[in-house]
């Protein structure tokens, strides 16, 4: 398995500097890592410190909470795109799902989704797993494939707990084929990764990115 094909390799921490940023591109271009995940900031720094080199740009959306407005989020995404994102990983209105307010799960999910197809561009939607029961799951699902998002996404990794064999398990099961999975959140080692991919994952989010490549 070629498993830094299918690595974003990630860094989100609210304490990260232009020479953190600029030493993850580095580490990414090098080991031919899928793809970066930065937050919207440094987008642009992104994409001058890959220059031309084959690894995409992602960076993420009502992050890491999910209940900003629609607008907001809309706006956010514009604005990363234009920036030169790829993709975009955008966080579910947890807030309101749990509420039962589906109607405007959907519109959140709905808005973000037209504006990154618009732009031909890619959006996961992450339903942060770990406050979901397997219920809430199965209905988020059904939910991002409603509307066309391109990936469900496990985790932010500033929840509780991230990704579960469990989890990927049960979303591979009740999306359809086309939606793919991007398992994110407590991603340590290789021998884990190999196991969310064998569950249905066709990406990871990963900070140890260059440790498990290594191993």
């Amino acid at each position: 398995m070629e498993l830094n094909k299918y690595i974003e390799h990630t860094l989100l921490k609210p304490n990260c500097t232009e020479d953190d940023i600029i030493n993850l591109c580095n580490e990414a271009v090098e080991h031919k890592f899928y793809g970066v995940c930065v937050p919207p900031f440094y987008v642009q720094l992104a994409k001058k410190a890959i220059k031309k080199a084959d690894v995409k740009i992602i960076t993420v959306i009502g992050f890491p909470l999910g209940y900003n407005s629609v607008s907001s989020k809309v706006e956010e995404t514009k604005k990363a795109i234009t920036s030169g994102a790829h993709e975009v990983d955008m966080v579910m209105n947890i807030a309101a799902f749990k509420s039962g307010d589906i109607v405007s799960v959907q519109n959140d999910i709905q808005s973000v989704t037209t504006a990154c197809h618009l732009q031909n561009k890619q959006v996961k939607v992450i339903i942060e797993t770990a406050y979901l029961s397997d219920e809430e799951i199965i209905q988020a699902c059904k939910i991002c494939a409603n509307c066309e998002a391109d990936f469900v996404k496990t985790s932010t990794g500033f929840a509780s707990s991230g990704a579960t064999v469990e989890a990927v398990e049960l979303m591979r099961k009740t999306l359809p084929a086309k939606v793919k999975i991007k398992a994110a959140g407590g991603i340590r080692d290789a021998a884990f990764a190999e196991k969310l991919i064998a569950a249905g994952a066709d990406r990871i989010g990963a900070s140890a990115s260059v440790k498990m490549v290594s191993e």
